[in-house]
């Protein structure tokens, strides 16, 4: 008995049923097949390694207005709230009137360098790529959207993205850089920045595997043979804010030993017999040898910056010692006439939670992971400042000697000895109301934040720099001494 002839509804029915969706099926498979193969922008190989080109300090031509002083910024992580504080420095310091060889101008285009971990390398590189843009548009881009939000329904609500998704090369931070890139940064580059001519941008992440700091300097990028000037800036502010498991890590990929990349002298003279395998200096050369073997350590996964220093503040330091004094590091930054050296660190860092210190019971799971990330991130904050702080008086003293070589050392203004350094901090301790600090340090630290928290973070930080003690004795210094 022919079945389908005697019941020719049971059939038909599902067959049109099938027909109707085809076109949905097909392309829902197509969508799968087209994406599931999604990669992450590869960076670029370099043809041949130039110690004098790139991005470098020395290649920037707007290195402050003035080549007497020498005011570097640091933005630490800690996400809207963190960028948000940063901002509010930017704002302090545009507003704040200084003279310079009895001209006014603004303390903020004295700014000569900014190096920034997470959620403060946004503001760093926006203001790197832009400028005074900053302050038209970069609060309705990114302070007081909901970023956060953003990128959840473009996870969740965008069956691109699912397909995506599928592909071991694509990952979360591979759709947060893409928004990024296209909402935020306006397709900005590395080679942009410099273009713009100034402040130097530095941005911070950490070596997944090594622990090491990651800079998005030429320097490291020589190493592996790539050119960063094409590198997008998104993409290194995604790294730098790639949460470790809430985030995937940004990958690079190692191309050394194709562009006759070799060691700077420093760093060559640190590995050489006999070695002091106890210094702060072998040690840092000896974390740049596996950028140089491409069969060992043929990609970087890099992850938040705040896992190896959240203030950014590390990569100068490193620098010093890398470079072996602060001389050499000025010389190699034609920075040779500066007699004032100004750090202005913005530490938004979070409030460790003490409730639990009245309980007998076991802390939840999420409690103890988010108490030992803000103790490491807090202890290793002081030791980085107290570092700082004590580099003060060596460096003063090798200056001197490197600019006045066997000529008389005297310090009076303008003179070959003539040096002083400023440390002024930006952050939420130094409010005295006990409530209001706590209230800055509870904020989260997701990059979603309503438009009133993030007016009050501003106002905040533009408080706390303007009473600073040693911001204040910087200001007056320059009224005196006409710089």
């Amino acid at each position: 008995m022919d079945w389908t002839a005697a019941h020719p509804t049971s059939v038909s029915f599902p067959l049109r049923g099938c027909v109707r969706f085809l076109p949905w099926i097909c392309g829902m498979v197509f969508l799968v097949a087209a994406t599931g193969c999604a990669h992450y922008p590869i960076n670029q190989p370099l043809k041949q390694s130039d110690p004098q080109g790139g991005y470098r300090a020395k290649n920037f031509k707007h290195m402050g207005t003035n080549n007497d002083m020498l005011v570097m910024l640091t933005f630490s992580g800690g996400g809207t709230r963190a960028a948000a504080f940063s901002y509010g420095v930017l704002e302090a310091l545009r507003d704040t009137e200084i003279s310079i060889h009895g001209s006014k101008k603004r303390m903020l285009d004295e700014v000569d360098f900014i190096s920034g971990v997470s959620g403060g390398s946004f503001t760093a590189a926006y203001y790197g790529l832009f400028g005074d843009r900053i302050f038209e548009d970069f609060e309705s881009r990114f302070l007081k959207k909901n970023i956060q939000g953003e990128l959840i329904r473009g996870t969740l609500f965008n069956p691109v993205n699912w397909a995506k998704f599928a592909s071991p090369y694509y990952g979360r931070s591979d759709l947060a850089a893409d928004y990024y890139d296209k909402y935020v940064f306006d397709h900005g580059t590395f080679g942009d920045i410099l273009a713009h001519g100034g402040p130097m941008v530095v941005i911070n992440a950490t070596d997944m595997t090594l622990g090491t700091r990651f800079s998005f300097i030429q320097d490291p990028f020589d190493a592996i043979c790539s050119d960063l000037c094409s590198f997008s800036v998104a993409r290194a502010c995604a790294a730098s804010s790639a949460v470790p498991v809430l985030l995937s890590p940004v990958t690079l990929r190692n191309y050394a030993g194709t562009c006759g990349y070799q060691l700077p002298p420093a760093l060559a003279e640190a590995m050489q017999p006999p070695r002091d395998v106890t210094s702060r200096r072998f040690d840092l050369a000896n974390n740049m040898l596996p950028f140089l073997d491409s069969q060992k350590k043929p990609y970087f996964h890099l992850v938040d910056g705040g896992v190896a220093d959240n203030l950014g503040l590390r990569a100068v330091l490193e620098r010093v010692t890398l470079m072996g004094d602060p001389w050499t590091t000025l010389k190699y930054a034609n920075l040779t006439n500066v007699h004032k050296i100004v750090f202005v660190v913005v530490n938004a860092e979070t409030e460790i939670d003490t409730k639990w210190d009245r309980f007998e019971t076991n802390p939840p799971f999420g409690v103890k992971l988010a108490s030992y990330s803000s103790i490491a991130i807090a202890r290793y904050n002081t030791d980085t400042m107290a570092l700082l702080s004590e580099s003060f008086h060596r460096w003063a003293d090798e200056i001197r000697k490197g600019r006045c070589g066997s000529s008389k050392i005297t310090t009076e203004p303008g003179s070959c000895g003539d040096m002083e350094f400023y440390l002024v901090e930006v952050k939420f301790d130094a409010l005295d109301d006990e409530a209001e600090r706590h209230y800055f340090k509870q904020l989260p630290t997701s990059f979603v934040l309503q438009p009133e928290e993030v007016d009050k973070l501003r106002d905040a930080a533009r408080r706390i720099l303007t009473k600073s003690k040693e911001f204040q004795r910087l200001v007056n210094d320059l009224q005196d001494n006409h710089l």
